[in-house]
């Protein structure tokens, strides 16, 4: 029997996302992105997007199939983001795919949002390794995981306290002055910077710190420290180095995620790292990771870049896994959830 042929839906935030995946092969990924709407306000604004989902869905879907080779009557399943995420863009994603299953008699598989950023390297590496840590960041979270098995038990170690670090990256992005999304630019920018011209802090690393929150984050109190010394270079008239702030200020953020993912991985005895989320695709936070891991016989599996950022694929792959295992599809009456948490993986 061929693997099953599965449709996955995103719209947690701002991008349609529409995939096609046939056990861990990708046949399409097609993305609608409203990022240009949002550019001018300096961020996601829910209404828009969740507007913009609405005008997107159904050309979004047919280019996936038109980009797959195949009709929607070919399809055996659809997975849908069911949380967590933007209420507005979420219930948009659900109401296509509940739709689609009924239309088409399909299963449809409500599944949460983070797990599908896990399950998207199966579509790159294979099946993923379990159990495994998972180092988990983005605009939206920033988490390390335990996947005892992607499909059903996930367990959650440690997370952000305040601020995501994509969050962090778009706000000192912002504060130098770079184009929203301001993740990809402050990487850029970086690379023309010295990591070791500022001593940013590195939250939650300090010894009663590490008793309390060992395996937590925070980036609040960072963001504020950019914020500070670049205050006070203007305030003096010197020129700011912005290029030196973006690079110290990502080496700040890159060390404490990779220090703790590490760590999380010695401590549990587990000697595989996964590294997702659209906070992933940052070339310093990449090349640091297996840089550290490999002395310490840890295996690094991290996507391409463009399957770190939100995308249908993901979810398409996290259904495909779901449906291999055998897992029940989800009850036609589930909705959207915002705050679904990640020990969640299917409703």
């Amino acid at each position: 029997m061929s693997d099953a042929l599965v449709l996955g839906i995103e719209t947690s935030c701002d991008e349609t996302g529409v995939g096609l995946v046939r056990g861990t092969t990708l046949l399409a990924d097609a993305v609608a992105s409203s990022v240009t709407e949002h550019e001018r306000f300096g961020g996601v604004v829910p209404e828009i997007a969740s507007r913009a989902h609405l005008e997107a869905m159904t050309a979004t879907i047919e280019r996936a199939c038109h980009d797959g080779g195949v009709s929607l009557n070919d399809v055996d399943a659809i997975a849908v983001t069911s949380g967590p995420g933007l209420i507005g863009a979420l219930l948009v994603g659900v109401a296509a795919g509940k739709a689609l299953g009924w239309a088409l008699d399909k299963p449809v598989y409500g599944v949460n949002h983070l797990a599908a950023h896990v399950a998207v390297d199966r579509l790159e590496h294979g099946a993923l390794p379990q159990p495994a840590i998972a180092m988990l960041v983005s605009g939206g979270h920033s988490s390390i995981l335990r996947v005892n098995d992607l499909t059903h038990d996930v367990e959650p170690l440690g997370a952000t306290i305040d601020d995501a670090a994509g969050e962090a990256f778009d706000k000192v992005a912002r504060l130098l002055g770079l184009p929203f999304p301001g993740g990809p630019h402050l990487d850029v920018l970086a690379r023309d910077g010295a990591s070791d011209a500022i001593a940013f802090p590195r939250g939650l690393t300090a010894a009663h710190d590490m008793r309390d929150h060992r395996y937590d984050f925070s980036f609040s109190g960072l963001k504020t420290s950019v914020a500070r010394w670049v205050e006070a270079k203007q305030r003096e008239g010197e020129t700011v180095p912005v290029a030196d702030v973006a690079a110290s200020f990502q080496e700040a953020v890159v060390d404490v995620l990779v220090t703790k993912a590490l760590l999380a991985c010695q401590e549990q005895g587990i000697e595989h790292l996964l590294v997702a989320g659209g906070v992933a695709a940052n070339s310093r936070l990449r090349a640091m990771v297996i840089e550290r891991a490999s002395p310490q016989g840890v295996s690094v599996r991290i996507p391409r870049p463009g399957l770190c950022t939100d995308n249908g694929a993901m979810v398409a792959a996290l259904g495909a896994a779901l449906v291999d295992s055998g897992i029940a599809p989800t009850a036609p009456d589930f909705g959207a959830d915002s705050a679904l948490p990640v020990t969640v993986v299917v409703r």
